[in-house]
């Protein structure tokens, strides 16, 4: 299957804020934040683009119909943060903790997450297109139901991730590291492993090699 490489965020010069206030149906425009605490915080609308954000702190929020287009977070905290339903449209995520982080029913677009924490992440019945998970921990994340095109896990650990009723025919797996997957039968067909990997998928089927 020939890799695409999704698209870069496009962001103009940018004006540095020394300080940010979230609310309900705001627009934050061509800003430069960093070192920002955003914190338990519960916001409905919020959009988001052409911006960079450094070392933000964005812990346990609740962030309604968010929205997010040409951006990229920088060594940001999004811990436990509630994406539920979010669209993202060239993002990048850069070294950023994404631990328990709920991106579930959302819409991702020409999203890259490069040497992230992503353990225990929800992408529960996301649909996604041309994105990229590179060198990022994605242990106990979940992918349930899970509808993608054009998408690339390169260097990461799986270990204990749920594929429930997501079809991987056609996706890569032979970078990554894991001891264990869940995974629906019926959707196996065409995922690409390693040979130590088949043999452990298939020790999870019930089959007995000798």
């Amino acid at each position: 299957m020939k890799k695409r490489t999704p698209l870069a965020p496009v962001i103009p010069s940018l004006d540095e804020l020394d300080y940010l206030t979230l609310d309900d149906e705001q627009t934050i425009d061509g800003i430069q934040l960093v070192d920002q605490d955003l914190s338990y915080q519960d916001v409905h609308s919020l959009l988001v683009r052409q911006s960079v954000f450094q070392r933000v702190i964005m812990q346990r929020n609740h962030l309604v119909r968010f929205e997010c287009s040409n951006v990229r977070f920088e060594c940001c905290d999004f811990s436990n943060t509630e994406f539920i339903g979010g669209s993202f449209h060239q993002v990048v995520f850069h070294q950023c903790k994404l631990t328990g982080t709920n991106f579930a029913e959302g819409y991702l677009r020409d999203c890259v997450f490069e040497d992230c924490l992503g353990d225990y992440a929800s992408f529960s019945a996301t649909n996604i297109k041309d994105i990229h998970f590179q060198n990022t921990s994605l242990e106990q994340s979940d992918f349930f139901e899970l509808t993608w095109k054009h998408l690339l896990i390169q260097h990461a650990n799986l270990t204990g991730s749920n594929w429930l009723r997501t079809k991987l025919q056609g996706l890569d797996f032979t970078s990554n590291t894991f001891d264990s997957l869940l995974f629906s039968p019926e959707n196996l067909k065409g995922l690409i492993v390693t040979p130590e990997q088949g043999l452990l998928i298939a020790s999870t089927l019930g089959l007995i090699i000798e």
